[in-house]
């Protein structure tokens, strides 16, 4: 089995990443606040522990996920990869009301949709102004699902000339829906994909067409949500499902595969967190801890030795799909 840590070449780039990355949504204060001391230990522990994937964004805390995780990979003393987005601009907006997601974020900044050649590059510019880096490895177009003609036409072809000046590695997607990513992977030439919540032990959409075509094309898949925003690690009332209150069938389906692996002497969390990996499209799987301690629990998690037969189980009882 695949250890949090071990490390495999992307399919298109000379980049070698960990099998469990690091995500900073929670890093940017997603949903409640962290404090700068909580970010640095989160960050140094990920490096401790030998995770050398970071992924970001400019919406991440309007800008504070960036510049707390580039504080400490300035001075990190091991090689590491910095995955950040476009397609978002932060611009200052007197008198807006203080963002819901991210209650760590500047009342003053907002992140707005910018999908022009000119929004692309100052979004690049300042995602590196802000994580104080002298490079970003991979660049994804994020959250493009009603923008993919601009997608297409303009994002792509600036992070294209971007990877064939060297001054990026890889250029992706980070989507949570199948098709317009989908869309977007057959008209652009992209390196990878990070796909948000599609490829679960809840739902295994992205399986049907998207994976086929990112293995035929040599695409590679990082999976992202894999609790789907928290349903699968406890799936009871008030529980969420794609960050919306989870609806009763949603929490019941839930419930019915805690329960089965719970009785096979499985924590649910740890077979949700190496799941993705049972797919051969599928590289790493994206994790978001709010601190160090919840790091080191997806780590262990990630090790859990499963039993081989287990995914077989699950299938025959209907509660997962079977691989096409």
């Amino acid at each position: 089995m695949a250890r949090y840590n071990e490390k495999v070449k992307l399919k298109r780039s000379d980049l070698h990443v960990t099998r469990m990355s690091l995500g900073t949504a929670a890093l940017g204060g997603l949903f409640k606040a962290v404090t700068d001391e909580d970010g640095d230990e989160l960050v140094n522990a990920a490096l401790e522990l030998g995770i050398n994937y970071f992924d970001t964004a400019p919406q991440y805390g309007h800008g504070v996920a960036e510049v707390r995780l580039g504080r400490v990979l300035q001075k990190a003393k091991t090689p590491f990869i910095v995955e950040t987005k476009v397609g978002r601009v932060l611009r200052h907006v007197e008198g807006v009301k203080p963002e819901q997601w991210f209650p760590d974020a500047p009342i003053d900044i907002v992140p707005v949709y910018d999908y022009s050649r000119e929004g692309i590059k100052r979004s690049f510019e300042e995602s590196l102004e802000r994580l104080g880096l002298d490079h970003i490895d991979i660049v994804l177009m994020h959250d493009a699902e009603d923008y993919i003609p601009e997608a297409i036409n303009n994002a792509f072809p600036v992070l294209d000339e971007y990877r064939s000046q060297g001054l990026i590695k890889a250029i992706g997607l980070g989507m949570n829906y199948v098709d317009p990513a989908l869309e977007i992977m057959r008209n652009t030439d992209l390196d990878i994909a990070l796909i948000a919540g599609r490829y679960t032990l809840l739902d295994q959409v992205a399986q049907d067409n998207l994976f086929p075509y990112a293995l035929a094309h040599n695409i590679d898949i990082s999976m992202g949500g894999v609790l789907n925003s928290g349903v699968l690690a406890n799936p009871v009332a008030g529980a969420t499902y794609n960050y919306l209150p989870a609806s009763e069938e949603i929490i019941a389906r839930a419930k019915k595969i805690s329960d089965f692996l719970k009785a096979r002497g499985i924590p649910p969390v740890a077979a949700a967190m190496q799941f993705p990996l049972r797919h051969p499209a599928v590289t790493s799987v994206l994790t978001g801890p709010r601190n160090a301690a919840e790091l080191k629990a997806n780590a262990d998690d990630f090790n859990f030795e499963l039993p081989t037969d287990i995914w077989a189980e699950l299938e025959d009882a209907e509660l997962i799909k079977r691989i096409p």
